[in-house]
């Protein structure tokens, strides 16, 4: 495993962070636990979550046909994994995210000094936790001042029970805000942020990106195969492997020419297309960590080599000629 700093903190975190959306509500909770297990003995030691995690449309376009689902249920089965002792918890950099509405009572969601602590000590209850190491907010609030936002976060960090913050889902103009208004406090700010980020998807290269390297904010990119596209879908729907429908269906046919040309190209190279989406990823300056997020624990034996696959000027060119890259903004539409 590489390992490298989380954006300007002395924080050390694998190059791969582990996603748990799936851990629950696609996944069952003892799978969960032995992908976890597996994780640390492949060396990641990233590992993300939210407390909105559990629900039956968790992931986002699935259905999980499934009883027990429910919002915080990912975190339960964290708590009970770190439960069982062995150093999981010491072992692990432990992310977790707070935003989404957990009940239908007035303040049960988004950023209001109120709902962090409240959020807060449930995740850690959930968790079987002291603390949190990394707390994202999931999305901007825009109805609650970043004063508010930063001393409830401050609190946190006083009690010692959160160490650093982080921010996900946000605009460029949101992490500068954030991080000058924090810098006005005296507070650290916000050391990631967590965006999407792949090779057809590459919109936060206008801004996010180099906002995000300006401020020291790590990015750690959240769905880096397209949902499943970069992954090698032609080909799986011709072996029969694989029967494309819904959204996927309609994503790939209009963009069925730059699909094909990017599976022939990882032809060429003898990889599988999901490892290279990966790879190019950690060759973005600025990444720390794309996300992955296993159903099996095959999916997570298989990603380890994208740490492996190094690409030359050639081949990054290429990529850029297939998934066009933006340029910094204004320069990208304007002089």
């Amino acid at each position: 495993m590489e390992y490298t700093h989380l954006g300007r903190t002395g924080l050390t975190v694998s190059r791969l962070c582990l996603g748990t959306m799936n851990f629950g509500s696609l996944t069952p909770p003892a799978e969960s636990h032995a992908i976890m297990d597996r994780a640390h003995e492949l060396g990641i030691n990233f590992f993300d979550t939210a407390n909105a995690y559990g629900r039956g449309n968790s992931p986002v376009g699935q259905v999980a046909k499934n009883d027990e689902s429910h919002a915080g249920w990912t975190e339960e089965i964290i708590g009970d994994w770190f439960s069982q002792g062995g150093g999981r918890r010491e072992k692990t950099v432990l992310a977790t995210k707070l935003y989404a509405d957990m009940d239908s009572w007035p303040n049960g969601g988004k950023l209001s000094a109120l709902n962090i602590r409240r959020a807060c000590d449930a995740s850690l209850k959930r968790l079987r936790t002291d603390y949190i190491d990394l707390y994202q907010m999931h999305h901007i609030d825009r109805d609650t001042p970043w004063d508010e936002v930063w001393q409830a976060m401050e609190a946190l960090v006083d009690q010692g029970k959160v160490l650093y913050v982080g921010s996900s889902n946000f605009a460029g103009w949101h992490i500068a805000q954030a991080c000058e208004t924090a810098r006005a406090r005296g507070f650290l700010g916000l050391v990631s942020e967590q965006s999407l980020y792949n090779l057809m998807t590459r919109w936060i290269e206008l801004e996010v990106l180099p906002a995000a390297r300006q401020y020291g904010v790590g990015v750690i990119p959240w769905s880096p195969l397209g949902g499943g596209v970069l992954g090698g879908v032609l080909a799986a729907d011709r072996d029969g492997r694989r029967r494309l429908a819904g959204r996927s269906k309609a994503l790939v046919e209009a963009n069925r020419d730059r699909i094909e040309a990017w599976e022939e190209l990882c032809g060429k190279l003898g990889e599988e297309p999901a490892h290279v989406a990966l790879a190019w990823l950690l060759h973005q300056d600025g990444v720390t960590a794309p996300i992955i997020g296993p159903r099996t624990g095959d999916h997570l034996e298989t990603a380890q080599r994208a740490l492996e696959i190094k690409l030359d000027a050639g081949t990054l060119a290429r990529l850029d000629e297939i998934f066009p890259a933006y340029k910094t903004a204004p320069e990208h539409y304007a002089w």
